[in-house]
């Protein structure tokens, strides 16, 4: 009997162990809601202090603490840790504030984030700025990008599209108004396609014109024509559409320099105002270019050809140059894009402020996308395995960068959400002559009863 009830002991032991386990790897956030949570609170709260003054985030205390604390105890005194303001948990973490010391910076905390990291036993601590004096330490329990559920909260609005999800659990937002104009590149599989077909539904819920160009014969795009207020499926109907953008371009510049009293001879360049300045009623509906392959706007075979592709690539230039006071802003994507693909192509990718690079075949890739503003966020990009399909690099300008992975969305579902809000597609006169022809969704008919079949009139 004694014999029966170790094995059953050890049973349940082994079988709570081998669950939690399967929890863990296939249910990650129930995993750190139930156990991760709890422990890692608990070694926080136990080694906060011996932590801290290992990771060398302690100072002296100030003279009237140390007095104090000789006449109240006569202790030793010990060095001072930044002191906690607030502890709070989420479904995918902890948040941890903490108000630093006199003396302390915060890239004194972020320079031990690693160290942290062990101390605690989570996946990663990520450090931001809150305010002067307090730093906020952001504690993820597992590995977020491995299973991307976005944020039931995201900070939307007007030309904002919450498309990935960082490494830190935050939501990546796409806002035009911040970074006009951006870059997406990866190679095939990478999950390029993905994130574009995201952030094109994200923006077909808005009042937003979406403009396409996809030389690959409108693949890519087409699903979505009942959303589209213009698209071009080859170079001949990109030569096409792009000067009718730059003519919509210079006609908006033309309505703010009437609305505003600027002289009618006052270069473009000199604007510094945009349609955002204008009244609701006159405002134009903002722009947005998805052009797909880019490369193939800049291939040529012949002379003709080739003063056609100077001309679009001009055009470009001058689009991404002066749009964003237009309302009209580029999403341009590929495989590569580089100075090798003829001229004016370092030019326009200059123009481009924001960079995602997916997975891509050589680091050459990769530097064309990062290596002008986040020279850093290179070797990340080349490390993107080919297992993880829509995990991405992000640079700005400012130099940071951080990896986001995209949300599996159907093509059924994202044409679905196009044609639900085909509605909101606004009028722009210029681009009527290029609106995307839409087939009529076939309803089925059901039977409402058995089917009779017709007998012949016996006379």
């Amino acid at each position: 009997m004694r014999d029966l009830v170790t094995v059953a002991e050890l049973g349940g032991s082994l079988a709570a162990i081998g669950g939690a386990a399967y929890v863990r790897h296939a249910h990650p956030a129930a995993y750190w809601s139930t156990v991760g949570l709890p422990v890692s609170v608990a070694r926080l709260l136990a080694s906060y202090s011996s932590t801290m003054d290992a990771c060398g985030l302690t100072v002296e205390p100030s003279r009237w603490r140390a007095l104090a604390v000789k006449a109240a105890s006569r202790r030793e005194v010990r060095p001072v840790p930044p002191r906690r303001v607030l502890i709070r948990p989420t479904a995918t973490g902890l948040r941890l504030r903490l108000r630093l010391a006199p003396g302390q910076e915060p890239a004194d905390v972020a320079a031990s984030a690693e160290r942290l990291r062990h101390a605690w036993g989570v996946h990663a601590v990520y450090v931001r700025d809150v305010k002067p004096g307090v730093v906020e330490l952001r504690l993820v329990g597992f590995d977020v990008l491995r299973k991307v559920r976005m944020p039931r909260r995201a900070d939307g609005g007007p030309l904002r599209v919450p498309v990935a999800l960082r490494e830190d659990a935050t939501a990546f937002v796409r806002d035009y108004r911040a970074v006009p104009h951006e870059l997406v590149l990866g190679a095939t599989l990478s999950g390029k396609s993905m994130f574009l077909r995201n952030l094109l539904t994200g923006l077909a819920a808005q009042p937003v014109a979406l403009v396409g160009i996809d030389c690959k014969r409108g693949v890519e795009l087409a699903p979505f024509a009942a959303r589209l207020s213009a698209l071009a499926t080859d170079s001949d109907q990109a030569a096409e559409l792009l000067p009718v953008l730059v003519k919509e371009m210079e006609d908006r510049y033309d309505l703010i320099r009437a609305r505003q009293g600027i002289a009618p001879g006052t270069p473009d360049e000199l604007i510094t105002s945009d349609i955002w300045g204008l009244p609701d009623e006159e405002r134009p509906p903002p722009v947005v270019l998805f052009i797909d392959e880019v490369a193939e706007l800049f291939f040529v075979a012949t002379r003709k050809e080739e003063e056609r592709r100077d001309e679009m690539v001009t055009q470009l230039i001058r689009l991404a140059q002066l749009g964003r006071a237009a309302g009209i802003y580029l999403e341009v994507c590929g495989q590569r894009f580089g100075a090798e693909l003829g001229k004016g192509a370092t030019m326009l990718r200059a123009q481009l402020s924001g960079r995602v690079c997916h997975r891509v075949n050589d680091e050459a890739s990769a530097k064309m996308a990062l290596g002008d503003i986040a020279p850093e966020a290179v070797g990340a990009a080349c490390s993107i395995a080919a297992e993880l399909p829509g995990l991405a690099v992000v640079g700005d300008t400012s130099g940071g960068w951080s990896r986001i992975r995209t949300p599996y969305l159907s093509l059924a579902d994202a044409a679905a959400a196009c044609r639900e809000t085909a509605h909101l597609t606004p009028d722009v006169p210029a681009l009527a002559p290029f609106r995307p022809y839409v087939a009529p969704v076939p309803v089925s008919v059901k039977a409402s009863g058995p089917a009779i079949g017709a007998e012949p009139v016996a006379e």
